[in-house]
């Protein structure tokens, strides 16, 4: 190879294809497209992901795992964190965590765990603390607000189990 062969069969300005423009043309007629058939007409394409007419791919490989309708998404936050991203007599709420990258996405659940130190005097709002990051956090002489959440399926069962007895008590009045 040498220095000048290497634009060689790159055209740089190439000339459109005209079709379907007589037949002196070369691509009159039927444009490129053949006789008849479904590749001959518009909108014809098939998926991406088409093999066929086998047994699709996403059918093949079984499911896994499943679905759990009421499980809690949960977001954990560490002291840590929190001590480098805040001032001392700061906030921390569900705003400013997720404006400071702590608390990303959608979830239902905060909570706060005690890996790191808390120094500082913060309020802090969650939906669950862990024992030990509540410790620190009273040592450190902050304050803990706790948001109320979704009631977890074991509250809701018991309950629903105590308002049954305490209907049939009530009958049986």
């Amino acid at each position: 190879m040498n220095i000048d062969d290497v634009n060689r069969g790159i055209v740089k300005n190439k000339k459109r294809k005209r079709i379907g423009r007589g037949i002196g043309s070369g691509h009159g007629k039927t444009a490129g497209r053949g006789h008849k058939g479904a590749g001959s007409r518009n909108g014809n394409s098939t998926r991406v992901t088409f093999t066929g007419g086998n047994m699709p791919l996403v059918q093949r490989i079984p499911k896994r795992g499943f679905n759990n309708r009421w499980g809690l998404k949960v977001v954990v936050v560490n002291l840590g964190q929190i001590e480098e991203a805040y001032a001392a007599g700061e906030e921390v709420t569900l705003d400013t965590l997720a404006a400071k990258n702590l608390a990303r996405g959608r979830f239902d659940v905060l909570k706060v765990l005690g890996d790191g130190d808390l120094k500082k005097k913060l309020k802090i709002s969650a939906h669950r603390f862990s024992e030990s990051a509540a410790e620190k956090i009273k040592q450190a002489g902050g304050e803990m607000i706790l948001l109320p959440g979704r009631a977890s399926v074991e509250d809701y069962k018991a309950e629903k189990k105590a308002e049954k007895k305490a209907a049939a008590a009530k009958a049986k009045a």
